[in-house]
């Protein structure tokens, strides 16, 4: 008896690499931009949208990771930008935030934020990219449950790096303090985002393929 294990690449061979981020752009549109000028437009709006998910966030007493929509901005930016520009919007993101631009939650900024208690997330924010860009880009975003598992995975990533990191800096190695106040407690929350992002791939997917003469 075998075991059927799901397919990674979900795309025919022409289709490979081609993300949403290169179809809701109108086609005659992008043609009037240089390649690098447009990479480039998708790479800032990418940063835009982290941002601005990091400016919608609040705090429980004596938590030190605050709740932001900065996840659901980087599952966005990473599914419609794909994996080499997903990396560079987020790494982009983390760079101008370290260099003094007040794009962390709450406008905070500095590299004692990068290195600080919640650093890891920041830092896991680039893995997530890179996880979910190509994923995308496998074709995982163009079905409901294909874009759930991607963004479940770029979710996870986040953790990966995020609570042990948290665990070390916070609260001197101790996990469990570290994996109840930098996760449990944010699942719920998570879930939301992780449903809203999952959604909206397959969403303008069916927008694309309905809008006539731009493809």
């Amino acid at each position: 008896m075998t075991i059927g294990m799901p397919r990674i690449d979900r795309l025919p061979a022409d289709q490979r690499g081609l993300t949403i981020g290169d179809f809701l752009v109108p086609i005659r549109v992008s043609e009037r931009m240089y390649t690098r000028a447009r990479h480039l437009a998708l790479v800032l709006i990418g940063v835009l949208l982290i941002t601005l998910g990091a400016y919608i966030y609040f705090y429980l007493p004596g938590n030190p990771v605050p709740f932001t929509f900065q996840t659901f901005g980087v599952l966005l930016s990473a599914g419609a930008l794909g994996f080499r520009r997903g990396i560079a919007a987020s790494a982009l993101y983390l760079l101008i935030g370290a260099i003094g631009l007040p794009v962390f939650a709450g406008g905070k900024h500095g590299l004692d934020i990068v290195l600080g208690a919640t650093g890891g997330y920041l830092v896991g924010f680039v893995l997530a990219s890179a996880i979910v860009g190509r994923l995308a880009e496998l074709g995982w975003d163009r079905t409901i449950s294909g874009a759930i598992g991607a963004m479940l995975f770029g979710s996870l990533a986040i953790y990966a790096v995020g609570v042990p990191w948290l665990a070390v800096v916070a609260f001197g190695g101790d996990f469990s303090k570290a994996y109840e106040q930098g996760m449990a407690t944010f699942l719920w929350w998570d879930a939301l985002k992780l449903a809203l992002a999952a959604a909206a791939f397959p969403a303008a997917w069916w927008f694309v393929g309905r809008r006539p003469g731009d493809r």
